[in-house]
Parts: structure tokens; sequence; C-alpha cells
């Protein structure tokens, strides 16, 4: 809008633009803290039942003595970017403007690093409010490559994850994404294409084509965020980040023979490709958590993404 002093009142902008002025002076209220309170018993049953539609996650807080009937349950589900987990019809909300690319993983097998990577958003929950993250995850060795925190749902931290993991660790030879318009809007395509990887997408009603993700969202909240109370982004941040160093380099899997993710990763790159084991690229824990919290401590506490 114009400023005032200018002599165009408010009002004769808004005429002129077709703007109601309400539109104009409207501030977005937030939520308040019963709404909060709902939203993180949602994420807490989501987490353990990612299968629950409307009708059971209305039950299940119904059980803990909120009343919040099935559109009520929709909305929050749209607010934090949830979806149930079954077959049905729409999935994956999508801009049907924007290409969708088939999935190319159904029957392969992944037995190297680099061979898949993909990504996912997830909510993160803080005493007042929420943040979004996403993360990027090589499938053979299930290592977090990289990850950013964003308090809305466009897509520029979800780019920004996607180079950074391409920066760091080269490429793989296919992306999986779901279908979401953060994945299909063309800032994020044109950097997979500009790479020449091929762009896999999870199909409609697929519940396990991105499991790899699923099972670390839900490894992430039940030994981490779940037991903090995170009271800002930066706050977030921090915890994201001690995980993230826990994850990569202490937590060992049993489908890896009991290796750590980042154990295998380097293993992998260096027996697939003749790669040399940079001691930058990943730190040793404490190291790990150290340097991403020094980073963080260098960004703004009203910092959009890390």
């Amino acid at each position: 809008m114009i400023e005032e002093e200018k002599h165009l009142s408010i009002r004769a902008q808004c005429e002129l633009i077709d703007l109601p002025r309400s539109n104009y002076y409207y501030q977005a209220r937030g939520f308040s803290p019963e709404e909060l309170a709902v939203m993180r018993a949602i994420d807490e049953i989501y987490t353990e039942h990612p299968y629950y539609g409307t009708r059971r996650m209305s039950k299940a807080l119904e059980v803990l003595g909120y009343s919040v009937g099935r559109k009520g349950v929709r909305h929050y589900y749209a607010v934090l970017g949830l979806c149930a987990i079954y077959p049905k019809i729409n999935l994956s909300k999508r801009h049907h403007a924007h290409k969708v690319y088939p999935y190319l993983l159904r029957g392969l097998k992944v037995s190297r690093v680099n061979q898949v990577w993909s990504t996912d958003i997830t909510y993160i929950r803080l005493n007042q409010g929420f943040v979004y993250l996403a993360a990027v995850i090589d499938w053979h060795s299930r290592c977090i490559l990289s990850w950013r925190v964003s308090t809305s749902l466009e897509s520029d931290f979800c780019v920004e994850a996607l180079k950074e993991a391409l920066d760091r660790h080269g490429q793989p030879e296919i992306f999986n994404t779901d279908q979401g318009v953060q994945f299909t809007c063309n800032d994020f395509i044109e950097v997979l294409q500009g790479r020449g990887i091929k762009i896999s997408m999870d199909g409609q009603g697929r519940a396990l084509d991105n499991i790899f993700i699923e099972r670390f969202w839900r490894s992430l909240k039940q030994e981490k965020i779940y037991r903090e109370e995170l009271d800002s982004v930066k706050d977030a941040k921090r915890a994201i980040a001690e995980y993230m160093a826990f994850y990569n380099k202490l937590r060992m899997h049993q489908s890896l023979d009991y290796q750590t993710p980042e154990a295998v990763y380097l293993a992998g790159r260096a027996k697939t490709c003749g790669y040399v084991h940079n001691s930058n690229e990943f730190y040793t824990y404490p190291q790990a958590q150290q340097q991403d919290i020094s980073f963080l401590n260098k960004q703004s506490e009203n910092s959009i993404s890390y």
C-alpha cells in the first residue's frame, strides 16, 4: 500500500484495487492455548497411529477429554501437514498444475549408498506454537544428510535442505518425495533436473512408499522432542541438532547389523566411488552437536530456517 503522506487514503487505495478494508486491517490471531493443547495431543496420537483418520482421531481425543469433531480434526490435520496413512483416493495435497512423476522404487533393491535419497516434512511442537522440519535421508544407510526448520510450509526450506545435501554429499541416482506442493514446485524440481537425478514420487494411497523417513520422524519425536519442553524456535533447532548428531553418529540400527547410519554411509561411499572421508563433513559426537549449536548461536532467534 502507498504511505498515507502521499495524500491517498487507505479507503481510496482499497477501492482502487478492489480490496475490502476489513481484509487490509485483518491480523491473524494465532492459536489459543486450548488449540495448541489439542494439536499437541494429535501429534502424539498420530505418531503412534499414523493410520488414524478423522473419525478415530476424534474418538481418541474424546478419551483424553478434548471435544473435537471430524471437521475440527480435519482442520488440525491441514495445519500440521498430517494425513492418515491408508489407501484412499487423495492421499497427498498437491498443486494440480505441477507435474507428478512416477514412483520408481517399486521392486527396486536398494543395495548401496547414494542410490536413493528421499525427503519429507513433519511438525515439531513448541509450548506456544510449532515449526516444520524437513530432512533428507539416504535410504541404504538411513543417514540424515541435511535438515531445515521453518515456521511456514513454503517450499524455500525444502529447497535449501536439498541443496545442502547435494553440496555436501554428492548426489543420488534417484530422489523420492511425496506429491506435496513443496516437492512438485519448479524450484525443487529444477535443482534435481539440473543434476540429472531421476525423480520419483509416492503413489496416491501408498502407505509405505517413503517408509524410512516416516520411521525416522517417529524416532526423533519419541526419543527427543516429546522428552523436552521447547519454548522457542531456537530451542527446537538446538534439540533437533542434538538428536541429528546422536542419530547419525551413535544410534545403532538392527537393520544395519547394529552399525550407525554414518558408519554405513561413509563405508558405502568409500566402497562405491573411492571416496576419502573428509573430517569436516561429519563430526564426532559431541563435536557434531557443538558444531550445529555454534552455528545456531550465530543466527537470529527470528530466523525462519536453519
